[in-house]
């Protein structure tokens, strides 16, 4: 799915989804089938966006930044590959999900198959920096979803410990693009601020996302509403709403949690929207926009710093 701010990238993106199709090349028919089968499911592809902007926005014009763009999208399907069979999901993208059609083993296979192909291509690269934020961001978003599942069914994990989760599971692969990118630019006196900029992005990203729980609907999302209440996980809206609302709302909600269910999910929302839990969740995401918005305020006069401010408010504007 194209945005408008990936118009500016429209050649560098092109030339990066030509790349992911040939480095789904394999010897095995199965991996290139559902390769395929994920490249034609499309996606928001926001992560090697982040990429593709910071690198022109720091005027590095190498070919190995569609490299690394590549990477980050393998890195990134190949953990929604995982997630998915962590979490028994079976719609994404509005599709079936991998797992759902094929199996776990073919799932969790061809995400290890993904990865692998990654680190492949970030040897070649052979910068030496990148693979080391790389690296080293794959092994603390893998404590993350960890971390995630030892707090499901949980109702005491508090609002530190969920900023905690989401920081490590979503965000520091939007930090990891940032940082890669300023780094193989080699623009030294921006690395700090940029890879700032990932990570106020992904919060950003993510809290909505669980805004969008209890707002969107399974057509726009692409995906099951309910599904983490379903599978136990306790987020922002959640926490709020045990803290803030009634004895009887907070019970209501934290019994769901326990018993992992989202049979009573109708009315868990009304109670999560009449308790003010989604407004206190899209401050936090504003706050988190605005700090993104800073991090690139230094950054010379372009149009791909423009769009990367464009990113930032659509991360906390967007529907879906």
């Amino acid at each position: 799915m194209k945005y408008p701010f990936h118009a500016v990238v429209e050649k560098d993106f092109s030339a990066v989804d030509r790349l992911i199709i040939d480095r789904l090349c394999s010897r095995v028919p199965l991996v290139e089938e559902i390769g395929h089968y994920l490249v034609e499911a499309g996606g928001k592809r926001l992560r090697p966006l982040v990429v593709l902007l910071t690198t022109n926005a720091c005027g590095y014009l190498g070919k190995d930044r569609l490299k690394l763009a590549a990477v980050i999208e393998f890195l990134h399907t190949a953990m929604l590959l995982h997630d998915d069979v962590v979490d028994a999901s079976n719609l994404r993208r509005g599709r079936e999900t991998v797992n759902a059609a094929w199996g776990n083993p073919a799932s969790v296979l061809v995400g290890d198959f993904l990865h692998s192909r990654a680190f492949e291509m970030m040897v070649e690269i052979g910068h030496m920096k990148v693979m080391q934020i790389l690296s080293h961001s794959t092994n603390i978003i893998a404590e993350g979803e960890v971390q995630q599942l030892a707090n499901l069914g949980n109702p005491h994990i508090t609002e530190k410990i969920y900023l905690q989760v989401i920081k490590r599971k979503t965000a520091t692969l939007f930090q990891a693009a940032s940082h890669s990118a300023v780094a193989l630019s080699g623009q030294v006196e921006h690395e700090q601020a940029l890879s700032d900029f990932g990570l106020h992005l992904g919060m950003a990203f993510q809290l909505i996302d669980d805004v969008l729980d209890y707002e969107g609907s399974t057509e726009l999302l692409g995906k099951n509403i309910g599904d983490d209440l379903a599978e136990g996980k306790v987020t922002l809206p959640l926490i709020v709403t045990m803290r803030e609302g009634d004895k009887k709302d907070a019970e209501i909600v934290r019994t769901a949690i326990q018993q992992r269910s989202a049979e009573n999910l109708n009315e868990i929302v009304r109670i999560v929207q009449n308790n003010g839990a989604l407004d206190y969740t899209r401050e936090l995401a504003t706050t988190e926009r605005d700090l993104a918005r800073e991090m690139v305020c230094h950054l010379p006069a372009s149009s791909y710093r423009d769009n990367m401010i464009a990113l930032a408010d659509f991360a906390v504007a967007r529907e879906h």
